[in-house]
């Protein structure tokens, strides 16, 4: 007796949020390819395990193989911010601030122990725990320094993630939107109202 089997319920595809009743699943496809072979890089370098990002860029490794293009002109043209060193609490506001500067899509990868961790650092009183305490991190490549070859391999891991991703869960359509003052950034102020040194009372113009 033949049995007909039961069919299987796929589930629902993802769509591309706001343009879901436009665009097809196989949109998300080729944006996400051209995503992650175009990714424009700006190097965080901070100590000597910048030297190995350079390494990695140059003609033994050449990572532009990969679709990686690197030392972007500034964080307003790049996709992803490599971190590589020692992060201490004086620069920790200067990364965050390039880092705010990078158009969304905006990627992370922390490279090395110092920036994982703080590395053989992380008792010091100036050194910052870890980059991930003041940007989201998207992959870890460890190491004292770490060799090329674990940033290629960091790099090919994060290709992997800008593959499966969907940017309707990465911005989340049906959420609230953050307020303006959720946005601006509290690393530096606009400078107070100049006093006379007599009065207290704000200077007239000149």
């Amino acid at each position: 007796m033949d049995v007909t089997p039961e069919p299987v319920l796929l589930p629902e595809p993802k769509r591309l949020g706001a343009l879901a009743r436009l665009a097809p699943e196989p949109m998300k496809v080729i944006l996400n390819w051209g995503r992650r072979y175009s990714l424009w890089v700006f190097n965080f370098g901070l100590a000597c395990c910048a030297i190995e990002f350079i390494a990695a860029s140059m003609a033994r490794h050449d990572f532009i193989r990969l679709g990686v293009i690197p030392f972007a002109p500034g964080p307003r043209q790049a996709d992803l911010m490599v971190v590589s060193g020692t992060v201490t609490d004086k620069m920790a506001p200067a990364v965050k601030r390039l880092y705010e500067q990078m158009p969304e899509p905006k990627y992370v990868i922390s490279f090395g122990a110092c920036s994982n961790c703080g590395g053989p650092y992380w008792d010091s009183y100036s050194v910052t725990k870890g980059v991930d305490q003041i940007i989201p991190v998207d992959v870890y490549v460890p190491g004292c320094p770490p060799r090329p070859e674990a940033l290629l391999q960091g790099i090919l891991k994060l290709q992997e993630k800008i593959a499966r991703e969907s940017l309707g869960e990465r911005y989340g359509t049906g959420a609230a939107r953050p307020s303006t003052a959720a946005l601006q950034s509290d690393l530096v102020r606009p400078p107070a109202a100049s006093q006379s040194p007599d009065t207290g009372a704000p200077e007239e113009g000149r």
